[in-house]
């Protein structure tokens, strides 16, 4: 190598060395705080005061779980297969048990039928006054229509009958009460003896009016066999529209009363139903 290469070498050395320096004095030096300084010395002093190098909040964690550990290896049952769980079904099997023999006695004190220990009334009919209630009880259900089973109606009617009731009385009893039963479609000369506000009715429309407002989409009248009621569809329940002539079922409408009329209305919470249309459609 010549003395100009030489020198130019040892020159450029030179240059990279100068600017590597500039930069590491370019970096700021790191330096512990005084409070860093202290709580090393503490830590390396105290060993034992030291954390696990945790936060708070895994701190508290850790030995929760730690007391649970302990907790554990500490009962009386803690061998692998434990009947802790086997146990406690127990026991609220048991208290289940005592609060619903506590409630069958208070309903007895109400209802006399309510009491599981009493007798079933068809044990003390003959065999003909228990065929004719079972018949009873199957054209209520026909009539009726509602989910309760025949053998349950034919014991109401056999504890209506235990009570000083004939036969015809205790059916026509039964009868009213499934009638007016939540669910049911109750007979719409009856609606006036139905004890709550909404129902569910069926019947033909034989009238269809213009409403006088634009609030009302549809006013007419609804009749069956036992009766007539004028019914409203409002606007805003955006009902499906019926024609008349037609056997619709209105379910969810509301009750009211207009100068000791009642009537009903049909709500949002209501739906229509047309049974003749469906089974059409079935065929």
């Amino acid at each position: 190598m010549s003395i100009e290469n030489s020198i130019r070498y040892e020159g450029w050395h030179e240059e990279q060395r100068v600017e590597q320096e500039a930069v590491v004095d370019e970096t700021p030096e790191l330096r512990r705080s005084v409070e860093q300084e202290i709580q090393g010395t503490v830590d390396t002093n105290h060993y034992e005061a030291a954390g696990r190098g945790l936060t708070l909040e895994g701190e508290e964690r850790l030995k929760a779980r730690e007391w649970e550990i302990s907790r554990t290896r500490n009962r009386w049952d803690c061998r692998a297969d434990s009947d802790r769980e086997a146990r406690t079904r127990a026991v609220v099997e048991r208290e289940n048990e005592a609060r619903r023999r506590r409630f069958e006695e208070r309903a007895a004190s109400v209802d006399k039928w309510a009491d599981s220990k009493r007798v079933d009334p068809r044990r003390e009919l003959s065999r003909a006054e228990l065929a004719s209630v079972n018949r009873q009880a199957r054209r209520i259900h026909e009539r009726v229509r509602t989910g309760t089973t025949t053998a349950a109606l034919s014991k109401r009617v056999a504890q209506k009958m235990a009570d000083g009731a004939d036969i015809v009385d205790a059916s026509v009893s039964v009868t009213e009460e499934e009638w007016l039963a939540p669910g049911t479609v109750v007979p719409i000369g009856k609606l006036a003896a139905a004890n709550r506000s909404e129902v569910c009715i069926e019947g033909r429309v034989t009238v269809l009016w213009e409403p006088t407002t634009p609030a009302i989409s549809q006013v007419g009248l609804i009749e069956d066999e036992t009766g007539t009621t004028k019914f409203t569809a409002w606007t805003k329940s955006d009902m499906k529209l019926v024609r008349e002539g037609e056997w619709v079922r209105f379910r969810g409408v509301a009750k009211s009363w207009y100068e000791g009329r009642v009537s009903v209305a049909l709500t949002g919470w209501s739906r229509v139903e047309f049974p003749e249309r469906e089974r059409g459609e079935r065929l």
